[in-house]
């Protein structure tokens, strides 16, 4: 059975109507998890700790679907020289 890792991450939103981080040098990295209600717990907690915050968001990323199965090598493109 394939991994199904989680990486809970978040910070602080330019606008909390939007996905967009203030300071991308400053995202508070939770932690990886190997199943969805582990990612979730820690998702939760984080939330919690930053109520007073509306600008805070914490997400969590599915980092399985970011891999393809059937596929042997990335799609990234490659890197030039």
């Amino acid at each position: 059975m394939a991994n199904r890792l989680h990486l809970v991450f978040g910070g602080e939103l330019v606008d909390p109507s939007r996905s967009e981080f203030r300071n991308t040098d400053e995202i508070d990295i939770v932690g990886i998890f190997p199943n969805y209600q582990e990612a979730y717990n820690a998702w939760k907690a984080a939330a919690q700790r930053s109520v007073d915050n509306a600008h805070m968001r914490y997400f969590i990323a599915h980092l399985h679907r970011l891999r393809n199965e059937e596929q042997g090598v990335s799609e990234s493109a490659p890197i030039s020289q």
